[in-house]
């Protein structure tokens, strides 16, 4: 197809106006994706919980995330609790009691309104929210609360509890303390309901939708219920153009259809380039190192630069992960986490589910909480699945640090390797994978260089 417009006396042909057209309405679609796919990826955590069980503002799966779970870059190292909040009941109020516990609530389209715990304002000493919904007028008498307004009715609750010390039972017990209520309803609050959901099989992904026309469906579902964002004003004229409106049944003639299905497509595609391709010099960690940030964005969880949005930041982060705080990005000793990305081997290729791996570790590692390294399919962005049944290595629970040691080798592959002694996590052959090395904690040297992880090495 011709990529410019052929005019005669100064208008352009019919045909060559079809063209541009088609032309534009793909490019239109591709960014159109690209943008809301925080949204749809939202609204597919929002579903996930309900399909296990959750009730909004009533009741949430607990759960510690393995393998049996499509989450995009879930962990096993900490229990989850997270559920739909819906703000057409009126104000809520969030409270959470004293303890390790770290959390946010994002709204519908996955932009943060605050964070909760250790990185929240009252940090370990726990506390309330009041979440307001959208153009809700006055001030409420709310002295002790944390007052946030949201943009949109449906805000997804996320929050996980650190099991200091490897006491599972202890953080249990804790986080089964929380408080989701009616701000009328404050005098007496009714029960929350945890849901207990580590045996059960969960999808919180947008996988199944991704890269055909259901995305759009799903997206206009969340466009036709929620108000129109001003900060989205233009992105929203967008799909106007495209025929997903609020009030206005989403029905493409079939070749709108086509468009939409191919620029779905092209844009999961463009995503997962920015998220393990990327040419952005700000991804490397150490220049000796092939680790990268997950995060490209450390001043702010928001992926505002100045005077801009990071929209490269806010895809890359978005492909292969969900929710985002300042508190996850910040690069500072006594942050909340830190996030490396590993994908390539020290030589630079791809990691590969049929080959093993030596993953050599310093010790001690910078933490003042713990550190692990979980693995994770390149397809689906979540754990690794095989008859293993794990993705993680954690100091927690595994012994990653042997007394006196002054390193720790760590090993990935389809077959353990000799003198491992459990230090080691089975991979898929034919499949790619990543790791996460995440240090809660994290201390001085993890920033500064003094202390780095060795290259993923393989060895056969």
């Amino acid at each position: 197809m011709a990529e410019h417009v052929e005019f005669v006396g100064g208008y352009p042909t019919v045909e060559s106006a079809a063209a541009s057209y088609e032309r534009s309405d793909r490019h239109r679609a591709v960014e159109a994706y690209r943008f809301f796919y925080p949204t749809v990826s939202l609204e597919a955590i929002l579903r996930g919980t309900r399909a296990a069980g959750g009730v909004d503002n009533e009741a949430a799966p607990l759960v510690v995330a393995g393998p049996i779970r499509v989450g995009y870059t879930l962990n096993s190292d900490t229990p989850y609790l997270g559920g739909g909040l819906d703000l057409r009941a009126g104000p809520l109020v969030v409270e959470l009691p004293p303890g390790p516990l770290v959390g946010m609530l994002d709204d519908h389209h996955h932009r943060w309104l605050v964070d909760l715990g250790l990185p929240g304002r009252n940090g370990p000493r726990g506390g309330k929210v009041l979440l307001l919904p959208p153009g809700h007028e006055g001030e409420p008498d709310a002295e002790g609360y944390e007052v946030v307004r949201s943009d949109t009715w449906q805000v997804l609750f996320a929050l996980r509890v650190l099991p200091l010390g490897g006491d599972l039972e202890k953080a249990d017990a804790l986080i089964r303390q929380v408080k989701v209520y009616s701000w009328e309803r404050r005098a007496d609050p009714p029960a929350f309901t945890f849901l207990d959901r580590d045996e059960q099989a969960m999808d919180s992904t947008p996988l199944a939708w991704e890269d055909n026309l259901e995305y759009w469906r799903v997206l206009h579902s969340v466009v036709d219920s929620e108000p129109a964002v001003e900060e989205l004003r233009p992105m929203l004229g967008l799909l106007a153009e495209l025929g997903i409106e609020a009030g206005r049944p989403f029905a493409p003639d079939e070749r709108m259809a086509r468009v939409l299905t191919d620029a779905a497509r092209q844009g999961r595609d463009e995503l997962l380039v920015s998220a393990f391709a990327s040419r952005r010099e700000d991804r490397i960690a150490w220049p000796d190192r092939r680790w990268e940030w997950v995060g490209l964005r450390p001043e702010n969880g928001t992926f505002e630069r100045g005077g801009s949005l990071d929209v490269e930041a806010r895809d890359r982060w978005f492909a292969q992960a969900i929710v985002a705080s300042p508190a996850m990005f910040r690069r500072g000793a006594g942050a909340g986490s830190l996030y490396w990305l590993g994908h390539r081997d020290a030589d630079g290729a791809y990691l590969d589910g049929g080959r093993t791996y030596r993953l050599r570790v310093p010790l001690p590692v910078p933490y003042s909480l713990f550190w692990s390294i979980t693995l994770y399919d390149a397809q689906t962005r979540s754990e690794v699945v095989t008859e293993q049944g794990r993705a993680a290595l954690r100091s927690l629970f595994e012994k990653l640090e042997p007394e006196g040691a002054d390193h720790v080798d760590l090993w990935f592959g389809p077959d353990e390797p000799t003198g491992a002694e459990g230090r080691w996590i089975r991979t898929a052959p034919g499949r790619g994978w990543f790791t996460y090395f995440r240090i809660y904690g994290p201390e001085q040297a993890a920033f500064d260089g003094s202390w780095k992880p060795g290259d993923l090495e393989r060895q056969d």
